[in-house]
């Protein structure tokens, strides 16, 4: 998804966003939209620069790098062309949480 433009979702990101933009959507689906957007904008402003990120080395040892935009935390793999991100979680969740959930994700 997104390939076109220099970034990929994994599919499990996709799920991610669509979910956290439901949640929002209930409420209020301008704030949801507005949400979803800063998530992807963040996402294409990290394709020029992808190792902006920072690591994360108490969540996994793999070459992935993470961002953060408003309460969510994503992780992305810097490396691979386009750039992939692999979750979109929101950064309040206990770090096991987040490391289980990326485990799940290759």
């Amino acid at each position: 998804m997104n390939a076109e433009r220099g970034f990929e979702l994994h599919p499990g990101a996709a799920s991610d966003i669509t979910s956290i933009w439901e949640f929002i959507a209930k409420d209020n689906p301008l704030a949801a939209k507005r949400v979803r957007e800063d998530i992807l904008d963040a996402i294409r402003r990290l394709v020029p620069f992808p190792h902006q990120g920072h690591q994360r080395r108490d969540l996994t040892s793999r070459t992935v790098r993470f961002q953060t935009v408003r309460n969510y935390l994503f992780a992305y793999a810097p490396d691979e062309e386009p750039l992939l991100v692999l979750s979109v979680l929101d950064g309040r969740r206990s770090p096991r949480v987040l490391a289980a959930i990326l485990r799940g994700r290759k």
